[in-house]
């Protein structure tokens, strides 16, 4: 049975990086061009993601595990941000009825 890393190194560096750039550049568009907050935090997850996709790949590469480790923590701190996240979009719904981003600005002063 082939080693995870070996099967890793046996695809090109290049096709993550051009993957993790794709995977990321969506993330941007989605959190530019969308006005619902969920679907925001949906596409700030998937950019985290590609990152998280492209530390891992150097890792496995370079052969040693900082890579990986660093990727646990990026996890932990993405899920703790989905729960504040979802926390705030919860009081937003229960003040204006919509996770619309764009009538936010009814709540200022």
């Amino acid at each position: 049975m082939m080693e995870a890393n070996t099967f890793i190194q046996s695809v090109p560096l290049e096709n993550f990086i051009v993957l993790s750039t794709v995977l990321f550049c969506l993330g941007v568009l989605g959190v530019l061009l969308r006005k619902n907050a969920i679907i925001i935090l949906g596409c700030v997850e998937l950019m985290l993601n590609s990152v998280n996709l492209l530390l891992a790949a150097f890792s496995a590469y370079k052969g040693n595990g900082d890579g990986q480790i660093l990727v646990f923590f990026i996890m932990v701190v993405a899920a703790a941000e989905v729960a504040v996240g979802l926390a705030i979009i919860a009081m937003i719904y229960r003040n204006t009825k919509s996770v619309d981003v764009s009538i936010l600005n009814k709540l200022k002063g």
